[in-house]
Parts: C-alpha cells; structure tokens; sequence
C-alpha cells in the first residue's frame, strides 16, 4: 500500500513537471509568471473588461457572458438579468485557481440560492487556456473548480448539490492564441440542473 502510494505521488509529480516544462514564453521572451497577464476583472459586465463580462461577447456561437451567459433554467431568480445569479462564469488568471475578491460576492449570491432551493443543483465546469500540456490543463480546470465548490460549501450548500468536472483546454469559450482569447478560457462555468 505505501509502495503504491508513492509510486502515485511520483507519477502525479511528473505530470506536474511535464506541465510546468510547457509553459509558454511571455511576450518580453522570459517565462510567464504565475498569475501575470490575468483579465482586467470589472464588476460582471461593468467597467474594463469590456465585451468579455457581459456586452455581447461572442464563444462559440452563443452569447456566453454577463447577463444570459446560461442557456435559460426556467427559474425566474437565475434567468433575470439583473440579478447577479444570471452571471455564472468566473474568471482566473494565468495559472491561478485563486479566485479573485471581485467574485467573491457572485459566488455568495449562488451559493445563498443553492442553500435555499435544495432540489438544485449545480455542475462547475473547470477550463484551462491552450497553454500547457493537455494534463496539467485538467488538473487546473479542477483545481479552479473545487475552489469554487470549497467557497459554495463554506456557504451552506450542501455536497450533494455540486459537482465538479474539468474540461482543461477542450472547451475554449473562444478560438484564439492570444492573451485575449485565453483570458476568456480560464474560467469555471456554473450549470445549473434539477435533482
């Protein structure tokens, strides 16, 4: 059993190496910095950031940010555009699976209705940008989700009620090789279902 364990460890380090040794080169030609080159975070479609946080940005053919970004739930309180519960993406910077304090209050907004509508439930969808190695892509889109479901948790929502599952660099919400685009790729989704 120890032996296993070990070998586990060995093998879960290599990937982290591996990922590691795929980081791009900045655009001043040196390694990227952990947690350099992040969206400018504006209040969830207010302020810098622009077409990415809610004023018409475009991923894959649908409008995915700010107001709307969900597909309908048929649940007036997540569906109304000027509640905060109907933004349910929440960004990251370069390698980062902190989340930032501007979205602490959208993730208590959630995690307040998840508390009080027990027969919710809640996938979060981890992404990653196309940087680094397919693997280490998915460890970070679920290292990005379960720090959202640690702060959902925290809150009162009930373990039943979340899940988690990563997509890495698979599902860009847009095509792309720039910081643009990548800003947009680092992000966890929250995708609401019934029990």
């Amino acid at each position: 059993m120890r032996l296993a364990k070990i070998g586990c460890a060995l093998m879960m380090s290599s990937l982290l190496l591996i990922g590691c040794a795929k980081r791009p080169p900045s655009a001043e030609g040196g390694e990227a910095a952990p947690g350099a080159g992040g969206p400018e975070i504006g209040k969830y479609g207010e302020g810098q950031g622009g077409a990415m946080y809610g004023e018409g940005a475009q991923g894959r053919g649908k409008d995915r940010y700010g107001a709307g970004a969900s597909e309908l739930t048929g649940d007036p309180q997540l569906d109304d555009p000027s509640s905060p519960l109907s933004k349910r993406i929440v960004y990251f910077l370069f390698d980062s699976s902190e989340i930032a304090p501007e979205y602490q209050q959208l993730i208590s907004a959630h995690a307040g209705y998840l508390a009080s509508n027990p027969e919710r439930t809640v996938v979060l969808e981890g992404h990653a940008d196309e940087r680094g190695s397919p693997e280490y892509n998915i460890a970070l889109g679920e290292q990005r989700a379960n720090s959202v479901s640690r702060l959902l948790k925290l809150q009162g929502v009930a373990e039943g009620q979340v899940q988690v599952v990563s997509f890495g660099e698979e599902k860009p919400a847009v095509d792309g090789h720039d910081e643009s685009a990548w800003q947009q790729n680092r992000r966890v989704e929250l995708v609401y279902a019934r029990r």
